[in-house]
C-alpha cells in the first residue's frame, strides 16, 4: 500500500484536491482554493527560478486585470503586482544575505543615484503627507515596480544581452494579442470614436494609457522589422505586427500618443544626422523668443481654434490638440494642471503627499476652470502629468527629482549610443531610447508609472540601457556572479 502511495502520490494528491475543491465550491460557494495551484507555481518560481518568474510577469503584464475594476476593491493589477512584490522581497533578502550580489557600478550609476533621491523624497513626503497611509502604499507600489524591473532586471541583462530582446518579446507578443482583440472589437463597432475610449477594456483602463503603451513599443517594432540578423520569416511577422501597431495607434484616438511618436522620429533624425546640442539650443532659444514676442496673437489664435478631437479627420484631430476654447478633454486637463499648481502654492516644500492628488485637488479647482467632465469626488483620475503630479504631491523637490531622473536616463542613453561601436547594441539602445522618448513626452500630458502596463516596460528599458552601459560598452574585464534566483 505504501509503495503504491509513494509511486502515485502526485495523482492521488490531484484527485483529492479536485474533490475538496468541488465540495467547497458546491457546498460553501468557496472559490479561493482554485488559486492554490497558481500560488504553488509562484512559490516554486520564487525559490528555484526567480528569473523565469520574472519573465512570466513580463508576459502577463499586457494581459493583467485591475482588481478595482473587477470587484470595486483595491487598485491592484493581477497577477503581476503580487508577484513583483515577492520578487522585490527576495531580491532584498539576497542583497542583505550575500555581498557578492552587489555591484558598485550599478549602485553608483547616475540613474541609480537619481532613483535613490527620488525614493528618499517620496519617503520624506509620505511622513508629512495629508494621508500617510495612502502615501506609504504609493511608495511601496513604486518600489515593487522599480526594484524587480530595474535593479533585478539589470542582473538578467549583464551576462547575456540577448535577454534584452527576450524581455522585449515577452511583452511584445501578448501586447500584440491585446491589440488584435481590441482592433477586431473596434472594427465591429465601425471604429467609432466614442467606443474607442473603452473598447480596450479590460486590459487597459482607457484609450490614453492604451495609446501610450502602443507608442512606447512603436519604435521598437519598427526597428526590429528591419533587423537583418532576424530571419525573413521573423521580419515578415514583425512587418505584420508593425501594421497592427499602426492601425491600433491610429484608432486609439490618443493625440498625445501621435505627438510622442512624431517626437521620437525627430530625436532619431537628430542622431542620424549628428546634429550637435549647441545648434538645438540656439534654435530652441530663437523659437522661444518668437513665441514670447508674439504670445498675444498666438493666444488669440488658440482661443479661436474650435477643432474637435471627436472628428474622424486626422488633420482636425491633430489641430484639436491646441483647442482650449471648446474641447472638454483639453480644458479638463488644464483644470487639473491649474489645480496642481494651486496645490503647489499651498504646500510648496512637501506637497500634499505621494498618491494623494485625486483626493485633494477638488477644493483647488477654480470655477472658471471647471468643465462638463469635472468632478469633486476624486473619481476623475490624477494630475495628467508625470511632472505636475509630483509637484503637487511632493513639492518643488518632487518635480526636481522627476526631472533629474529623466535627464539621467536620456543623458546615459545618448552617451552609451555615441560610445558604442557594436551596431547590434547601438540598434537596441536607439530603439529603447526612442520608446522612452515617446513615454516621457507623453508624460507631459498623462501619467501611468503607477500602473504595471507602463512601469514594467519603462523600467525594463532603462535597465537594459544601464546593463549595456556598465557591462557591454566599456571593455569590462570581470563580470559579477550569476544573479539571485539562478
Amino acid at each position: 500500500m505504501l509503495t503504491v502511495l509513494k509511486k502515485n502520490w502526485i495523482y492521488i494528491t490531484g484527485v483529492l484536491f479536485i474533490a475538496l475543491n468541488m465540495m467547497l465550491v458546491f457546498t460553501k460557494d468557496f472559490y479561493f482554493l482554485n488559486l492554490l495551484p497558481a500560488a504553488l507555481f509562484v512559490v516554486f518560481g520564487a525559490l528555484f527560478a526567480l528569473d523565469k518568474l520574472f519573465w512570466f510577469v513580463v508576459i502577463c503584464t499586457p494581459l493583467s486585470l485591475n482588481l478595482e475594476e473587477m470587484s470595486g476593491g483595491v487598485g491592484l493589477y493581477l497577477p503581476t503586482e503580487p508577484i513583483l512584490f515577492i520578487i522585490m522581497l527576495i531580491f532584498f533578502f539576497k542583497q542583505i544575505k550575500d555581498n557578492s550580489h552587489r555591484d558598485k557600478r550599478i549602485i553608483n550609476h547616475p540613474i541609480s543615484i537619481a532613483l535613490y533621491f527620488h525614493f528618499a523624497w517620496i519617503f520624506i513626503t509620505s511622513l508629512t503627507s495629508s494621508d500617510p497611509i495612502v502615501s506609504f502604499k504609493f511608495l511601496l507600489s513604486q518600489l515593487w515596480f522599480v526594484v524587480p524591473c530595474y535593479f533585478f532586471a539589470i542582473w538578467l541583462f549583464r551576462h547575456k544581452i540577448s535577454n534584452a530582446l527576450t524581455f522585449v518579446w515577452c511583452y511584445l507578443l501578448p501586447l500584440t494579442v491585446v491589440l488584435i482583440i481590441t482592433v477586431v472589437k473596434h472594427a465591429a463597432h465601425g471604429f467609432d470614436e466614442e467606443v474607442g475610449h473603452w473598447i480596450m477594456s479590460p486590459f487597459f483602463k482607457d484609450h490614453t494609457s492604451y495609446g501610450a503603451i502602443i507608442a512606447l513599443f512603436y519604435p521598437v517594432v519598427a526597428s526590429l522589422t528591419f533587423y537583418k540578423k532576424y530571419s525573413f520569416e521573423t521580419r515578415a511577422l514583425l512587418g505584420v505586427m508593425l501594421i497592427i501597431f499602426t492601425v491600433a495607434l491610429f484608432y486609439s484616438y490618443t493625440r498625445a500618443a501621435y505627438l510622442s511618436v512624431v517626437g521620437a522620429g525627430l530625436v532619431y533624425l537628430l542622431f542620424k544626422f549628428k546634429i550637435k546640442f549647441k545648434y538645438l539650443l540656439v534654435v530652441g532659444l530663437f523659437v522661444g523668443g518668437i513665441i514670447a514676442a508674439n504670445w498675444t496673437e498666438i493666444s488669440y489664435m488658440l482661443m479661436k481654434n474650435d477643432a474637435e478631437h471627436t472628428t474622424q479627420d486626422v488633420g482636425e484631430r491633430i489641430q484639436s490638440m491646441s483647442n482650449v476654447s471648446s474641447d472638454a478633454s483639453n480644458l479638463e486637463r488644464l483644470n487639473r494642471w491649474n489645480s496642481a499648481l494651486r496645490m503647489f502654492e499651498a504646500r510648496p516644500i512637501f506637497g500634499f503627499g505621494p498618491g494623494t492628488y485625486a483626493m485633494q485637488y477638488a477644493p483647488f479647482q477654480a470655477p472658471e476652470d471647471e468643465t462638463i467632465i469635472s468632478t469633486n469626488f476624486g473619481t476623475g483620475g490624477n494630475a495628467h502629468s508625470e511632472y505636475l503630479g509630483p509637484l503637487a504631491e511632493q513639492g518643488v523637490l518632487g518635480l526636481f527629482s522627476m526631472i533629474w531622473l529623466v535627464v539621467a536616463i536620456f543623458y546615459t542613453s545618448s552617451m552609451v549610443y555615441i560610445r558604442l561601436e557594436d551596431k547590434e547594441l547601438k540598434r537596441i539602445v536607439m530603439m529603447l531610447m526612442l520608446g522612452l522618448v515617446t513615454y516621457f513626452t507623453h508624460g507631459v500630458l498623462n501619467n501611468y508609472l503607477d500602473t504595471d502596463k507602463a512601469s514594467v516596460p519603462v523600467w525594463g528599458f532603462v535597465a537594459i540601457i544601464v546593463a549595456i552601459d556598465v557591462y557591454h560598452s566599456r571593455g569590462l574585464k570581470q563580470l559579477p556572479e550569476e544573479p539571485a534566483g539562478h
